[in-house]
């Protein structure tokens, strides 16, 4: 546990360092940035936007804004987090581009139902990545990832396939850890009904078959 926490910790200081230099003026060391993030943020505007030429945007949208603000970066939270919110928020915005008569917010009001919420969430991570890194069943998931309203997709993206920390998914998001945490538990209950169903297909067309196989 104590050389995770130092790896963590080393992880931590060479990120700092690198976006210190940037701010001195070392293009290279945002270079070193870039290549750290640029899967991670793809990943995340991919899901959020569903378009693969509107992630690449996103992409370099986010990374030449944070590099022009890289000044207002105080180095309270972690650069990565940081750099989601603005990828998140460029997302957000190429999604009201071309939904001009719908409104797509992750401030949007919704009904939380908090003093019925578990205090606290089951984490069903595991479950999601074990499908995620399986081939045959990620694109099931990426689907079903797809389906879920833009403001439960983005959470799930970030907590669940991602690995942020709630507080982190918090920060990068605007959003308090309540939210967090009511928005993914729905995310989680509607992945898992909708891959329950798709999962219970094959067994229940089995059944049928074995049961007209019988004398």
């Amino acid at each position: 546990m104590a050389i995770i926490e130092t790896k963590v910790k080393d992880a931590v200081t060479d990120e700092l360092a690198l976006v210190q230099a940037a701010k001195r003026g070392d293009v290279t060391a945002f270079e070193e940035l870039v290549k750290r993030y640029d899967r991670n943020i793809f990943r995340i505007a991919h899901h959020i936007t569903q378009n693969r030429e509107d992630a690449e945007d996103v992409v370099q949208d986010a990374f030449l804004k944070a590099y022009e603000n890289l000044e207002q970066f105080q180095g309270n939270s972690k650069f990565y987090t940081w750099l989601v919110r603005i990828a998140v928020n460029e997302s957000l915005m190429k999604l009201r581009r071309r939904r001009s008569d719908r409104t797509v917010s992750l401030d949007e009001d919704i009904e939380t139902e908090e003093d019925t919420m578990p205090r606290e969430v089951a984490d069903w991570s595991p479950n999601a990545e074990q499908l995620y890194k399986q081939g045959e069943l990620k694109d099931i998931l990426r689907k079903t990832i797809q389906g879920l309203p833009a403001s439960f997709r983005t959470v799930f993206v970030l907590r669940d396939v991602e690995g942020l920390s709630t507080e982190e998914t918090a920060e990068a998001l605007g959003l308090s850890i309540p939210a967090v945490k009511s928005r993914l538990l729905r995310a989680r209950l509607q992945l898992r009904e909708r891959l329950n169903k798709y999962f219970r297909k094959p067994r229940a067309e089995k059944a049928k078959s074995d049961v007209r196989g019988l004398p």
